[in-house]
């Protein structure tokens, strides 16, 4: 046996840790690293868990949002709430009407307005204009409101033949509610409201007489321009030349202020071409009141006395301008007066308007005491 075979490590060198030892020691690192390799497992598990659960509740979410959207009405079921104005264009097609109410908040869907308007044969007569309505209206709703009158919001006004331009703004103040400053204005700008230059500066006698709808954004101007604009296309239809219109219109506005009944239009016509022709005063009391600003169905001696370019006693001719508006078939009767040699006319009864003309004077006296007998026995 040799030296070194009698040593033993286990008994001479501390740092020699018994074999049962190591193995302990290896058990308890092995255990706990399969514990850490376990939690970090479970954590794993949990977060891998955690995202699917997140992944599934969104998608369950959007899901949810878009069975909703499917399965939801696309109409609103009650009458709305509230009120919101809405403009429908000229030549507007059912599709953009629906477009338009949809973005306005109106109705739900574009597409439950156009079913409703395809069930309603009435809502092809939906006209251009400015509604009031509500909001979130079911879309039948929304197309009977449409159709009725009293939700379009519109100015009605009735210009009658025969106005002066100072009458025609009163009745674009009173019926339009339109301000007067600004249709003074206006009328202080002709280029704005379109005269013609015929006009020489002034609106009277080329604002036609109709019935015209205004929206509620329309400016004085723009009302004036649209009426101007209504004569001018009325006498192009009638084939007035450019160069003609004045001279029509003064006429036709003589017509129109002298005459009882659309029905002695053309005689009326006639017996100013007749004067005119003769080279004598037209004497018409009709132009003396407008020279004098007054009204009436006679004048005094001063009135007919007073020196202005309208009192067609004291100057021979046509008066300075149009005396009022005069309607269509005022100008019909001065493009195309029946033939006849009268040159005399009066209204002998003021409650029927009833007119009789004369070719000489002494007929023209005979009618005129008609007049005074009827004055004498009604007043």
């Amino acid at each position: 046996m040799s030296y070194m075979s009698l040593y033993d490590p286990t008994l001479y060198d501390s740092t020699v840790v018994p074999s049962s030892r190591r193995e302990r020691r290896g058990d308890k690192a092995r255990v706990r690293r399969r514990r850490r390799r376990r939690f970090r497992t479970f954590l794993s598990l949990v977060i891998t868990l955690g995202l699917i659960a997140a992944a599934v509740w969104g998608a369950w979410g959007g899901l949810k949002g878009m069975i909703s959207t499917i399965t939801a009405p696309d109409d609103w079921p009650g009458p709305g709430s509230g009120t919101v104005k809405v403009q429908i264009s000229e030549g507007a097609t059912g599709q953009s009407i629906a477009d338009t109410l949809q973005a306005a908040g109106v109705v739900k869907t574009s597409k439950a307005f156009i079913k409703a308007a395809k069930a309603d044969p009435r809502a092809k007569d939906i006209q251009p204009g400015t509604y009031r309505l509500k909001r979130q209206m079911s879309a039948a709703g929304a197309v009977a409101l449409l159709l009725d009158p009293a939700s379009r919001l519109i100015r009605r006004v009735t210009i009658r033949e025969g106005l002066r331009v100072s009458d025609i703004v009163n009745v674009l103040v009173k019926e339009g509610s339109m301000k007067r400053s600004a249709l003074n204005a206006a009328l202080k700008d002709p280029p704005a409201i379109g005269l013609p230059k015929s006009a020489k500066g002034k609106a009277e006698g080329y604002l036609f007489p109709a019935t015209y709808e205004f929206q509620p954004d329309t400016s004085e101007a723009e009302a004036l321009r649209t009426m101007v604009a209504r004569g001018q296309q009325v006498m192009t239809d009638l084939g007035v030349k450019k160069s003609q219109q004045r001279t029509v219109l003064i006429k036709a506005s003589l017509v129109q202020s002298e005459g009882g009944s659309v029905k002695d239009f053309g005689k009326i016509a006639r017996v100013v071409e007749n004067r005119l022709d003769d080279g004598m005063k037209l004497q018409l009391d009709s132009t003396v009141h407008y020279g004098t600003h007054t009204k009436g169905v006679f004048t005094t001696p001063a009135q007919r006395a007073d020196d202005n370019p309208y009192n067609t006693y004291l100057h021979t001719g046509l008066p300075g301008g149009p005396i009022s508006a005069p309607g269509e078939e005022a100008i019909k009767a001065v493009l195309d007066p029946p033939k006849g040699k009268w040159l005399y006319f009066v209204v002998v009864n003021l409650d029927t308007g009833e007119t009789k003309f004369a070719t000489t004077s002494a007929g023209h006296s005979r009618n005129v005491a008609e007049l005074q007998a009827w004055l004498a026995a009604n007043r």
